[in-house]
């Protein structure tokens, strides 16, 4: 079985015109000069052992690669404990910030906070349910408990000198609870109740002015007719909370698909709400930075690439004119201008055919459109998240070269055979000028999970 991934490269020609390559001539060097393109790499499905050892064999050459980054992951001392991964107890700070940073979540987000973190000498602690997540190896501190339990937060926050989070789905009523008692939360409670809520994010950037796609929240099948009457079709129906990635979404292409559109959404009794489609021709994203003192910065805008309703490349600086540039950025500065509290935000925006922009949504927090400023920017996202909820001057947020993609590194299998092909691809990558590779060192592999992510940066962006 084959198993077909894509991914794009830089080069510093972006005259020649496009066309395909063989996998076989990035085995040994990458070309000389290579326009940003998309090439095909056809990974053959053959056995790997446990170490993920990669092997290419062909006609005229072999190639044998292990890392063991991939592989391997931070041992544990005997005498940790199972709910605390603490490095040093009882290190005093000395960092750039005397602010000890809880994070709820320990994700990929986490663990790229974590790095960032590290330059400025910040202490980072996270709080998650998995032994194993992406940030445990890097974080001062790892609480292995779930933050969904209000008792866990609130004995996790006391420990911090400020929390943050790296997910939004998190128990607002015990932020705001936090809140009340001193605990210093970045962004605050009332951002996260209105953001992890889709439905309340329209309702809220709709009375304050800021263009978005006609939405309706529904009840029944009969409220749900009446807005593809009114809407028309194709009519999008979205849950109001818990949706990520495409999950939670769901088209009807005509009334007699409202009824199965519903079911797989869970039904009613999830919340659900109607959007009327938007015609758009890009999808946009800006990321916002707002410090405490209420300043506001932002990144130059890029455009975001679906595959499969997730999100599969980042192109910076989006290929739009100057007035789409302008008219995006002044959306996202309004919408971020209506929330509470300190931190990066990404604003999803919709390009559409007579040229308008429409939020889409909001995550406060760090986010994949912004990846690629780690390589790009000379600021990164992640430390200017960092930045805003310590304190510290914002950082600059323009970007340090002319361009720069970032690719997903999507799971394309279960298990043994997914490392592999992510393994071999990134060998491929790191072959490429410019190219930068993240693993996020998940232990376990699934289709379509984000496993990691390749930047390349250079002269221009051109497909």
């Amino acid at each position: 079985m084959l198993l077909q991934t894509s991914m794009a490269v830089f080069s510093s020609s972006t005259s020649e015109p496009v066309s395909s390559f063989k996998p076989s001539q990035f085995l040994s060097r990458p070309p000389p000069s290579l326009s940003l393109r998309f090439f095909s790499v056809s990974i053959a499905n053959d056995n790997c052992n446990r170490n993920h050892r990669l092997r290419h064999s062909s006609s005229s050459s072999s190639l044998k690669l292990y890392n063991p980054i991939f592989a391997c992951r931070a041992s544990r001392d005997s005498h940790e404990t199972d709910s605390s991964r603490r490095k040093d107890d009882d290190s005093p700070v000395h960092g750039l910030s005397e602010k000890i940073v809880g994070v709820l979540g320990g994700g990929q987000l986490g663990r790229m906070l974590c790095q960032a973190a590290s330059k400025m000498a910040i202490k980072v602690m996270v709080l998650d349910p998995s032994e194993n997540c992406p940030a445990s190896a890097l974080a001062y501190d790892h609480m292995v408990r779930s933050f969904d339990d209000s008792a866990t937060v609130e004995e996790f926050a006391r420990r911090c000198g400020v929390l943050t989070v790296e997910i939004e789905h998190v128990d607002v009523a015990t932020l705001e609870k936090l809140e009340q008692q001193g605990i210093d939360c970045e962004p605050k409670a009332s951002t996260i109740r209105i953001i992890q809520d889709k439905y309340l994010q329209k309702v809220h950037f709709s009375r304050h002015g800021i263009p978005l796609p006609e939405f309706m929240e529904i009840n029944n099948l009969e409220e749900t007719k009446r807005a593809g009457e009114l809407y028309g079709y194709p009519l999008m129906i979205k849950s109001k909370r818990l949706a990520y990635d495409g999950r939670g979404n769901a088209v009807a292409k005509s009334e007699g698909e409202l009824s199965s559109a519903i079911d797989v959404l869970g039904g009613f009794g999830r919340g659900l709400y109607v959007e009327k489609w938007a015609p758009f021709i890009k999808e946009l994203a800006v990321t916002v930075a707002r410090g405490r003192d209420n300043s506001i910065l932002s990144y130059p805008v890029v455009e975001t690439i679906h595959k499969e309703n997730i999100c599969h490349i980042v192109k910076a600086p989006a290929d739009v004119p100057w007035r789409i540039r302008k008219l995006a950025n002044d959306v996202a500065y309004k919408a971020i201008s209506s929330l509470e509290g300190a931190g990066v935000f990404a604003v999803e925006l919709f390009l559409t055919r007579d040229g308008q922009i429409l939020l889409n949504e909001v995550a406060p927090r760090p986010h994949n459109s912004g990846h690629h400023t780690i390589e790009s920017c000379y600021t990164s996202q992640f430390e200017q998240h960092l930045r805003a909820v310590v304190g510290l001057p914002l950082g600059d947020p323009s970007m340090k070269t002319p361009a720069a993609i970032m690719y997903n590194l999507l799971g394309e299998d279960e298990g043994e055979p997914g490392f592999k092909v992510a393994h071999q691809l990134i060998a491929r990558a790191l072959e490429i000028p410019g190219a930068t590779a993240h693993w996020y060192d998940k232990p376990e592999m699934r289709r379509q999970r984000k496993m990691g992510h390749i930047t390349l940066v250079g002269p221009s962006v051109g497909v």
